[in-house]
């Protein structure tokens, strides 16, 4: 079988994907999150904090309501059909640290939860950090140069 035959015939045997139902459960779902997460803002605001502090006690509310729909088997559910919808905002941060967290507890607060709850978000916080000390250093130089 040449390679050409057989990329024909995975192509032919591959289910197709329904991109524009993709396409539109990660639109609305994600759309619901961000519009759950400026109702608690408005609703942080109202209760008299600053805008600042609204934003992230908002931000907060996001994440604390992810990690509980994780821990209650929720939120895949959520993700099945939203796809990146889920993924993007700050709640699929905070579910890919509580997934693994809750699927190790049986080994162990130390060895289970502690050791395993970063292995997704892990190389996010480590790349990213990594990124904004050289994004950083950059705009500093550039400012010395300009």
């Amino acid at each position: 079988m040449t390679e050409k035959q057989y990329d024909a015939l995975v192509s032919s045997m591959a289910p197709k994907s329904p991109m524009w139902k993709d396409c539109l459960g990660a639109f609305v779902i994600g759309g619901l999150i961000c519009a759950l997460g400026q109702l608690a803002i408005n609703g942080y605001l109202a209760l008299g904090l600053s805008k600042q502090n609204a934003s992230a006690a908002g931000s907060m509310s996001l994440v604390a309501l992810s990690a509980l729909l994780t821990g209650l088997s929720v939120y895949d559910d959520i993700a099945k059909v939203a796809g990146a919808g889920t993924l993007v905002p700050i709640t699929g941060f905070a579910n890919a640290i509580t997934a693994p967290a809750v699927e190790f507890k049986t080994e162990g607060f130390i060895l289970g939860v502690g050791a395993k709850m970063f292995t997704i978000a892990g190389p996010v916080i480590v790349y990213g950090t990594a990124a904004s000390v050289v994004y950083g250093l950059i705009y500093w130089l550039m400012g010395l140069i300009l």
